[in-house]
């Protein structure tokens, strides 16, 4: 088996300097930054340097550049967007925005990253009851989902992918579970958006967070929040300042009256920098073909992964069983036997291959940049550890 390096991709691959340097597959942590975007970031800090807030307009039009984008990116209007600083932040605007009573219920699975969890533990507080599904082996099982929501069941929140397995869920029959029991769902999307292709609307999603910095190639900091437009009303604006009120700009008229769109979410000044290359990490994703219905960036991902999980097996790994049709994603856990992943890792290092560790597995996350001969470079950094 043999995938694929044609010219496309060899022209994605010149648009990350990371690969002079490193076989890089950890973009499931903390993904390299693209030349474009690396640039788009130094010239607003020359901006910065050089005109103050001069230039403040033209910022502002780029910021409104990666909200177009990332609606773009996941099928939504421009106004159901809200530019976060992380995934964490969009939890906590709804798990803090909706009016809980007690009594109330949410569901969540055991395996989550506690980014996804605890915002709704913190619910305890308030009287609501938090429902965590264990997950025995790798696949989540809705049946057990589907029977811990009830009529006070007021929310589900699930990752698209999980962090350690690599588990990919398929949004839409989630969603489904979620609202046949009466129940809002929220996406947690950090391990998939930017790669794999997803269109809010057709799947039914009500709420959506996901930083950047993963596979949508950003800059920490600056991530993305979607709400479906018909919910605003429901979720209440939490750290409210003057960018969330319909006269933001008037300073000396106080009305506290909200931003008709998701905007009201983002309270105050915006990570500037951030945002302005999170846009353009997203304008390089959707050239290459990122998209709401289809993504060639993601059927690259897959023939990359597919590709890494042979040549992993050809020499003894043990890959964790996660790599069944439309439930693979971009992250691959495997285990050497007789070799601990954390001496892997530390081979790597000094071999130019980044990866990470997670619990007992050694996990890789290529991006579609990357090719055979990072592979063989991974290969190597294995047999290197005795």
């Amino acid at each position: 088996m043999t995938f694929s390096d044609d010219s496309r991709w060899q022209s994605f691959r010149q648009a990350m300097p990371v690969t002079q340097k490193w076989a890089y597959f950890d973009h499931a942590a903390v993904a390299p930054l693209p030349q474009t975007t690396a640039q788009a970031i130094k010239n607003w800090c020359d901006q910065a340097a050089q005109e103050g807030d001069v230039v403040w307009l033209d910022w502002e039009r780029a910021i409104e550049n990666t909200r177009q984008s990332a609606a773009k990116l996941i099928g939504a209007q421009n106004e159901e967007i809200a530019l976060v600083s992380n995934t964490t932040h969009g939890i906590n605007l709804v798990a803090e925005g909706l009016a809980w009573k007690p009594g109330d219920n949410l569901v969540v699975l055991g395996n989550e990253f506690p980014s996804n969890l605890y915002p709704w533990l913190h619910q305890q507080s308030k009287g609501v009851e938090v429902r965590v599904i264990p997950v025995d082996g790798v696949q989540p099982d809705l049946n057990r989902i589907a029977e811990a929501c009830d009529e006070r069941t007021r929310l589900l929140s699930i990752s698209w992918v999980s962090y350690k397995t690599g588990w990919r869920i398929n949004p839409k029959q989630v969603a489904q579970i979620a609202h046949d029991a009466g129940a809002l769902f929220f996406l947690d999307a950090i391990q998939g958006m930017g790669v794999f292709p997803l269109d809010v609307r057709d799947a039914d999603i009500d709420f959506l967070s996901a930083d950047g910095h993963k596979w949508m190639l950003g800059p920490e900091g600056a991530g993305v929040f979607y709400v479906k437009r018909e919910l605003l009303s429901e979720l209440h604006p939490i750290g409210i300042g003057w960018n969330s009120v319909a006269g933001r700009k008037n300073f000396d008229k106080i009305d506290l009256t909200f931003r008709d769109s998701a905007a009201r979410y983002e309270g105050g000044s915006q990570n500037m920098p951030g945002l302005i290359g999170l846009g353009a990490s997203l304008d390089l994703l959707l050239e290459y073909g990122a998209g709401p219905k289809a993504s060639a960036i993601g059927e690259r991902v897959l023939e990359v992964t597919d590709y890494a999980c042979q040549q992993l097996e050809s020499v003894g790994a043990k890959i964790l069983p996660s790599r069944l049709g439309d439930e693979r994603s971009g992250i691959v856990s495997f285990q050497v036997p007789g070799k601990s992943p954390q001496d892997l890792r530390a081979a790597g290092q000094k071999m130019g291959v980044n990866f990470s560790v997670r619990g007992d597995f050694a996990r890789i996350s290529p991006h579609a940049y990357n090719n055979q001969a990072d592979i063989q470079r991974l290969l190597e950094t294995l047999a290197a550890v005795d």
